[in-house]
């Protein structure tokens, strides 16, 4: 099965149901590296940010089934704070070293050049080395975007680009050259890299803002997993009430 979402109970027991109905253990007890990427983009409390609880319960479901290495990845786009700080704010530090595994910012890892010619924004990106070598788990909250529409599990993605290279000077955000063109700009950052699977937590969900602003009422309460993550973003966009046809990044 290719996409599962689950009412809501406990990310202990609500993640484990969801990951079992996408039946991942098995994908994911044949991964030697596994890189978990949640959305910390800024010192914001959920919805705006992945709920720490959500991604101990995937690590729980990964160890259950899997012995691969398991890194947490971020490369936040606050202008002010640095992923760091972001990952002892949400007590991402406390659960790696609970967990006795290791928090990577993405902003200053080790890079590599990759070139294509489809994509028409970036023909070529400096993406950090570990989204090539590491299986891939997007651990986005589900939100409304003022510039994309929503952000889920694609958009989640530009926590790879470093800022050294997209700041750009479309804003004071670290990454602010993919707000020049969002919808392409997340289109050809995920024909370089492409979540392997994606577990959505759409809880609460953010109705109007990603920043901030009114939660979706009543709460959608939900868990949405699934390989394909324009699937699961499709099927988000709908939870938030957006015809996903409308949205072009997510028409491939």
């Amino acid at each position: 099965m290719e996409l599962a979402e689950i009412e809501f109970t406990s990310y202990a027991e609500s993640v484990k149901s969801v990951l079992d109905g996408i039946s991942a253990q098995k994908q994911l007890s044949r991964q030697k590296a596994i890189l978990i990427k949640p959305n910390l983009v800024n010192a914001s409390p959920p919805p705006v940010t992945t709920p720490m609880a959500c991604c101990e319960a995937v690590i729980r479901y990964i160890r259950s089934c899997s012995k691969a290495v398991i890194v947490i990845g971020e490369g936040c786009g606050d202008s002010d704070l640095e992923t760091d700080a972001l990952f002892e704010i949400h007590g991402y530090t406390d659960l790696a070293r609970r967990s006795q595994i290791k928090c990577l910012d993405l902003n200053y890892a080790p890079l590599v050049k990759k070139s294509n010619s489809e994509c028409r924004v970036f023909p070529e990106m400096r993406l950090p080395k570990i989204a090539f070598t590491h299986y891939i788990i997007s651990v986005p909250v589900l939100k409304a975007h003022s510039i994309s529409t929503i952000t889920g599990s694609l958009k989640n993605m530009m926590g790879f680009p470093p800022p050294k290279y997209y700041s750009g000077q479309f804003g004071f955000w670290k990454k602010a050259v993919f707000h020049q063109e969002m919808q392409q700009s997340i289109l050809d950052l995920n024909r370089y890299i492409k979540p392997d699977l994606t577990v959505m937590d759409a809880t609460i969900g953010l109705a109007d803002f990603h920043l901030g602003g009114d939660h979706c009422s009543p709460p959608l309460n939900r868990i949405v997993a699934g390989f394909d993550p324009f699937e699961v973003d499709r099927y988000g966009a709908t939870l938030l009430g957006f015809d996903w046809r409308a949205i072009s990044h997510l028409q491939r």
